[in-house]
């Protein structure tokens, strides 16, 4: 038997996840962790503008992957865009919004010839990821919310 379940509660999926457990020799459970554009809309929605605009550099006008040295000159210094960017899939893990084990979808290349420097040449997306991404930057920008980072704080949704 397959099921898909949608739209459940916090209290229903932990009911659920508990009956589960119970029968865990007999079942195998398996949790769609892939981004969607659904997941997507809501992981940019979460992020601070200037996190959201580094992301768009990335996915939109980088197709996937920006050298870091043309995220600096466009933005500056990267720390505060990727600590929000770092944070964001744990709280939408907590929230309830994707479950655990989704993967981030922006990572960081480091340059393989200095293993000890660990300074960032790069940030990547997987080309499986690129399409749901712009799709959801597309959403954002049909829902007049700014999706190129300019502005000040979050547009975070309420839980």
């Amino acid at each position: 038997m397959k099921m898909t379940i949608e739209g459940a509660s916090a209290e229903f999926e932990r009911k659920l996840l508990a009956l589960f457990a119970e029968h865990r020799d007999e079942l195998t459970l398996s949790v769609d962790t892939e981004w969607t554009v659904e997941r997507a809309e809501r992981y940019l929605r979460s992020l601070p503008a200037g996190a959201r605009h580094f992301a768009k550099l990335v996915v939109v006008d980088g197709n996937g992957r920006a050298d870091a040295d043309r995220l600096r000159a466009e933005i500056g210094k990267l720390n505060g865009p990727t600590v929000a960017l770092s944070r964001a899939v744990p709280r939408g893990v907590r929230e309830g919004w994707w479950p655990e084990g989704t993967r981030a979808p922006i990572t960081v290349e480091y340059d393989p010839d200095n293993p000890s420097w660990q300074k960032a040449i790069a940030y990547t997306m997987t080309s499986d990821n690129v399409p749901v991404f712009r799709s959801a930057f597309a959403r954002l920008s049909f829902d007049g919310v700014p999706s190129a980072g300019h502005g000040q704080g979050s547009d975070e949704e309420p839980a």
